[in-house]
């Protein structure tokens, strides 16, 4: 009796470290997602995705191709990394 209750502890614990990794996974995309197109956003580009428009709006934006916002070597290289956890967390 003490082995089964052990082994539900451990699998109830299990479950839950997943449901609690399966939610700060989802926050991290999130967070990245709008890290992302913030720097974008802020450059004035204009978003073509539902979801990016929904979030962001296209009010005063300038740049119709992503390659022609002129953004800084330092944020292009933090977009790059955020695109890099995106894809590690497998983000969508």
């Amino acid at each position: 009796m003490r082995l089964v209750s052990a082994a539900v502890t451990t699998l109830l614990t299990a479950a839950s470290l997943a449901a609690t990794i399966s939610v700060s996974h989802a926050q991290t995309c999130q967070e990245l997602w709008v890290e992302r197109n913030q720097y974008y956003k802020d450059a004035g580009y204009c978003f073509h995705t539902p979801r990016a428009i929904k979030y962001f709006g296209n009010a005063g934006c300038r740049y119709d191709d992503e390659a022609s916002v002129p953004l800084s070597r330092g944020v292009r290289a933090r977009i790059a990394e955020i695109i890099r956890l995106e894809r590690r967390f497998g983000c969508e």
